[in-house]
């Protein structure tokens, strides 16, 4: 893609305003992701965006394409590497955990993505995905308005076993999994909700796996 017709190039303090926006959303999501962070170690972030999680979990390094975008979570003292969630930056088995934090709906291959994960993952170390799934109330939500918004006209959305299988796949133990964002999406922005366990019911679905 052209780079003046990327959106994350162009627009992307729009996209970073929406954190503000809707904050306690935000801290709904940021809550479910803590909710499943491992022990310390050397952490990434692929597709790092504004570094809005990064900043907040302690994720000091992440992975960006975008570099408009990018410039805003350098300014929140996040490290970041030039690259793609396909073909990652990275050496072999050089870290301890790797967060895709919504994400997986930008990628260009959903498979190699988690190939890539598990390649720079140290053994006993953990992959921490969070997704909207296609078949959730913000799923369908999404969808419907894709084609009138400049982000998610690029985004697709896969359902919760799609996302799975492609994790398995690609030689990761899922251990736990865990949901917030269970109501409407027009009262989602009303109260901070805290996570549950699971992932049948909410529209921000948190996974953690292992390569054993």
């Amino acid at each position: 893609m052209i780079k003046d017709q990327n959106p994350f190039e162009t627009h992307y303090c729009e996209y970073d305003a929406w954190f503000d926006n809707y904050d306690k959303t935000y801290q709904s999501e940021l809550l479910a992701v803590q909710e499943l962070l491992p022990e310390r170690g050397d952490w990434v972030e692929i597709g790092v965006g504004s570094g809005r999680f990064a900043s907040r979990l302690g994720i000091k390094t992440g992975v960006e394409p975008a570099d408009g975008i990018a410039t805003l979570a350098r300014e929140r003292d996040v490290t970041v590497l030039k690259g793609k969630a396909e073909a990652l930056p990275l050496e072999d088995e050089s870290v301890d955990a790797a967060f895709l934090i919504t994400t997986l709906c930008f990628v260009d291959e959903l498979d190699r993505t988690f190939i890539e994960a598990f390649r720079v993952l140290r053994p006993g170390g953990a992959v921490i995905v969070a997704f909207i799934p296609k078949d959730s109330q913000f799923g369908e939500l999404y969808t419907r308005i894709a084609n009138e918004d400049r982000f998610y006209k690029r985004a697709t959305f896969y359902t919760k076993e799609e996302v799975f299988k492609a994790m398995t796949d690609a030689g990761l133990l899922i251990d736990r999994t865990v949901q917030t964002l269970t109501g409407s999406p027009e009262r989602a922005n009303d109260a901070v909700e805290a996570p549950t366990e699971g992932h049948d019911k909410g529209s921000f679905i948190v996974v953690r796996a292992r390569k054993l």
